[in-house]
């Protein structure tokens, strides 16, 4: 399994992914599922993916040699919006999935594959899309600043209560760390290392990319303090009293 997730805040954007890929229990192997593409000071692209491992890996190349064609009709060194570049990204996801749907000898395989998108281009607002495998897409609101795909459910409650578009940089990217920490304590199939990049609006590059492996003094010291207070939150909680237990008759 996989758990991506990308936020959007007025400073910029954050991206955070695990590394574990899972075809049984007797088959777990790391792969990075952070891709980076762009021109330097004239756009910069994070594209996160979930799913099927050769789709991503296929994607991705066709990805790159788009890119390097010049007279490709469009690919991510030329599309002139996000939008434009989330219809693209979609668009060879859906052809290369196709080579390996229907039935016959691949039968009960599962080509699909879902990708986050997330960048700026010189000029024009940053932003987070997230591509489905029929190839449709949506975007970010102000009152929804993140995106997930993969293992989401266990990430979300914290994103829920945290995240708006006044939240800085730096706590969005420990609060993307807490997210992918509790679903990797809920679900083993995620796991590290844990991959994190960070984008300042209108810099329009990236900066190093943050690793973090399991036994990361970082990534303990977040899972250690996030336990021990998320127990003091809870004893402080008011207690049940008596008169709740009354029933309505009582009253």
């Amino acid at each position: 399994m996989t758990y991506c997730v990308a936020i959007h805040v007025n400073a910029g954007l954050v991206f955070a992914s695990d590394s574990r890929t899972n075809a049984g229990v007797d088959q777990v192997s790391t792969y990075s599922k952070m891709h980076e593409f762009g021109v330097p000071g004239e756009r910069q692209f994070v594209l996160m993916s979930a799913g099927n491992l050769g789709t991503t890996q296929a994607v991705l190349v066709r990805l790159r040699k788009d890119m390097e064609d010049s007279e490709a009709e469009i690919s991510l060194a030329t599309a002139a919006d996000l939008p434009s570049a989330a219809e693209y990204i979609g668009q060879v996801s859906l052809s290369e999935q196709r080579k390996y749907a229907g039935g016959g000898h691949n039968a009960g395989f599962d080509p699909q594959v879902s990708f986050i998108l997330g960048g700026q281009i010189a000029g024009q607002d940053p932003g987070i899309y997230l591509i489905y495998p029929q190839g449709n897409y949506i975007t970010t609101s102000p009152t929804t600043r993140f995106l997930q795909i993969g293992e989401s459910k266990y990430g979300k409650p914290i994103l829920d209560r945290i995240i708006d578009g006044e939240t800085s940089l730096a706590d969005a990217a420990r609060c993307a760390l807490v997210s992918m920490d509790s679903t990797m304590r809920s679900n083993l199939t995620v796991g590290p290392p844990v991959e994190v990049q960070i984008y300042t609006r209108d810099r329009l590059s990236l900066g190093p990319r943050i690793v973090l492996a399991d036994d990361h003094p970082y990534l303990r010291e977040i899972r250690q303090s996030w336990d021990l207070n998320i127990r003091e939150a809870f004893k402080n909680m008011p207690p049940l009293r008596p008169s709740l237990f009354k029933s309505s008759e009582d009253a």
